[in-house]
């Protein structure tokens, strides 16, 4: 497979999630004809500074890729930015881009499956992003590929003529949604995508994935996902930007290449209320866990009373 699309991941004050990260991304097919880019946002606080050396001291021993280039950044611009400003620079170099995070374990069948992609609907202008991470889904008879609305962000994939639509004002995306619309964008209330661009306006996040994912969803466009699962998130650990806790995530790692693509462009209904379901019963399990740490802290000061 002829010109692949550049690697850019982005790392910052976790070494033992990146040396893992990376460990996984050199196992990859095609790891070895792939140039990849780290980018290494600066420390936020002098705290940080050690574990930031860290990180790009394994960052500039990495091997097994085609060529590996560090980009440190000398003053912290956050992860939202660091990803905003690295996407932009490839892009407009490349056309094309695969974004990895530090916290990411990659099949072995990861980078073919984007490239395999990126060049099949190269010319697919409704196609506008590539994922490659997947809800442990229980429906059968899901195909191998499927287009769907929302954009996940733990590992992806786009093209320039995408990118060039990204907005990252947040009043100019929000003035274009009416109820309806904000029905559609959150799964029909069973994901908080509104909320979050609420609490973006609000200051209380910096998520670049939410603004993307409106930038696609205003325009119509659609997204490639596979069934199964070709990323692990192991960010859930607490250590991550806007991570928390959680195992309901977790997922097996697909050991097989792709071998279907969909010929029709549009969103796959079966997968859709796959998803779906998904969320609303994470939803009801999130509730659970909730009522159940209650229960157990409130017994907790009983007995001590």
């Amino acid at each position: 497979m002829q010109n692949l699309a550049p690697i850019a991941l982005f790392v910052y004050n976790r070494p033992d999630h990146t040396r893992r990260t990376l460990s996984y991304l050199q196992k990859n097919i095609l790891a070895e004809e792939s140039r990849l880019y780290i980018f290494s946002d600066g420390a936020k606080t002098e705290s940080d500074k050690a574990k930031v050396e860290e990180v790009r001291q394994l960052a500039q021993e990495v091997t097994g890729f085609k060529s590996v280039k560090l980009i440190n950044r000398e003053q912290n611009v956050g992860l939202a930015n660091s990803i905003i400003n690295g996407v932009t620079q490839l892009v407009n170099e490349y056309g094309k881009i695969i974004v990895f995070e530090d916290d990411l374990l990659a099949s072995p069948y990861t980078l073919e499956y984007f490239n395999e992609a990126l060049a099949r609907y190269a010319n697919e202008d409704k196609v506008m992003h590539i994922g490659a991470y997947m809800y442990n889904l229980k429906t059968p008879g899901l195909p191998h590929t499927f287009f769907y609305r929302a954009a996940t962000s733990w590992g992806w994939a786009t093209w320039g003529r995408a990118w060039q639509y990204f907005e990252p004002d947040v009043d100019k995306l929000m003035q274009q949604f009416d109820t309806s619309r904000i029905h559609q964008f959150s799964i029909e209330g069973t994901m908080n995508f509104w909320k979050q661009m609420l609490e973006f306006k609000a200051g209380k996040n910096n998520s670049w994935a939410i603004r993307w994912y409106a930038s696609i969803f205003l325009r119509g466009g659609l997204t490639l996902n596979p069934s199964q699962s070709f990323i692990q998130n192991i960010g859930h650990d607490g250590t991550g930007v806007h991570s928390n806790k959680e195992d309901i995530y977790t997922v097996r790692l697909a050991q097989q290449p792709i071998k279907e693509y969909p010929a029709l462009i549009e969103e796959n209904a079966p997968a859709y209320q796959a998803i779906r379901q998904f969320l609303k019963n994470r939803k009801g399990t999130l509730w659970q866990r909730g009522v159940r740490f209650i229960v157990k802290i409130k017994t907790k000061y009983w007995q001590k009373g």
